[in-house]
């Protein structure tokens, strides 16, 4: 797997967007998710947008963090959100996803970030599982989806 820095706006980046928008729809039935995000937000040194792809050149799977200082949605100072973690279906059970993530911490923590921190939802067992798995406790709601009882915010210490 070759796991490359591009920009959220780039070509594979929005055809795994929509990935992983439909597949949001799918498990939530609210047509993806509607945090508001910026190609920006994931400009060095403010955050990092990854995507892995195959040996054919193909991308299967993508993360990013952010930079979400204390905003009134319950983040604090110091806090690198989570953002876009998906792995295609074809490509799943591999140890990608685990990879991105590592990388993402280890470049928010080279960016002085103190903090990791993501929403995701019960409807994702599998992200709950990676993240726990992966060091994360459950943390203070913060972000657009706060406020749904569907939603589960996590953090780890960088």
């Amino acid at each position: 797997m070759d796991i490359r820095r591009v920009s959220f706006d780039h070509p594979d980046a929005v055809k795994l967007n929509d990935q992983v928008q439909a597949e949001y729809d799918v498990r939530y039935g609210d047509g993806g998710d509607a945090t508001p995000l910026d190609a920006s937000d994931f400009d060095p040194p403010n955050g990092l947008y990854l995507i892995a792809y195959d040996a054919l050149g193909v991308p299967v799977a993508s993360g990013a963090w952010r930079v979400r200082d204390e905003n009134g949605e319950g983040n604090l100072d110091g806090d690198a959100e989570v953002k876009r973690m998906f792995v295609i279906e074809q490509a799943r059970g591999q140890g990608l996803a685990r990879r991105i993530l590592a990388a993402l911490e280890e470049d928010a923590r080279a960016a002085d970030r103190i903090r990791m921190v993501l929403e995701t939802g019960t409807k994702q067992p599998e992200a709950i599982a990676l993240y726990t798995s992966s060091g994360y406790e459950p943390c203070t709601k913060f972000g657009y989806y706060r406020d749904y009882e569907s939603s589960r915010c996590f953090a780890k210490a960088l």
